[in-house]
């Protein structure tokens, strides 16, 4: 009788695993069947790729927070807002303007506001945004003291326009502001 059991139970552990795939298999590969997954996808929760930057970017740290908003400033063009924390009272806040980079420099090519020749190639990988390790010389002036971007990596938190009006950042004068609502 073991043997009948031992059989059975052999039988049936086959039998369940017929309608899923192989280990490694499909590794990535998205349900689009799934409720859940269209539901997320159609209020810009998550996407299988970034065509546009638009969105924000957001990682909290033990120094503070690192937030970016990305929306349209019209075509294959948008502008963002950046602020990066260093610690208790030193952080970086600045903002430019974002186009597609030229072949083989990286995916989008951010322009700061007022710091001319301060032009970086950063790269959207794995639904991380991230800033080059050296940033040129023109972009000195971008951080007081010796905060720098360079080096920066900013996790995708939603890849919505309204969500990224709605992010907040501090001010210099502590108050809570929308940079990219306008």
């Amino acid at each position: 009788m073991r043997r009948v059991d031992g059989l059975l139970f052999g039988a049936l552990a086959l039998l369940a695993g017929c309608g899923s795939p192989p280990p490694g298999d499909g590794e990535g590969a998205i349900d689009t069947r799934n409720p859940l997954e269209r539901a997320a996808r159609e209020r810009g929760i998550v996407r299988a790729e970034a065509s546009e930057p638009a969105g924000v970017f957001e990682r909290a740290h033990d120094l503070g927070r690192d937030a970016m908003c990305v929306v349209p400033d019209g075509p294959g063009r948008w502008r963002f807002a950046l602020t990066a924390a260093f610690g208790p009272g030193l952080s970086c806040t600045t903002k430019g303007t974002l186009v597609r980079a030229a072949e083989g420099e990286g995916r989008w090519r951010l322009s700061f506001a007022g710091t001319p020749g301060c032009d970086v190639a950063v790269r959207e990988e794995d639904d991380e945004l991230a800033l080059p390790g050296r940033l040129p010389p023109q972009c000195a002036n971008l951080c007081p003291e010796r905060a720098s971007l360079a080096g920066l990596r900013l996790p995708r938190a939603s890849w919505s326009e309204e969500d990224a009006r709605r992010l907040q950042i501090a001010g210099k004068d502590g108050n809570r502001f929308r940079p990219c609502d306008r």
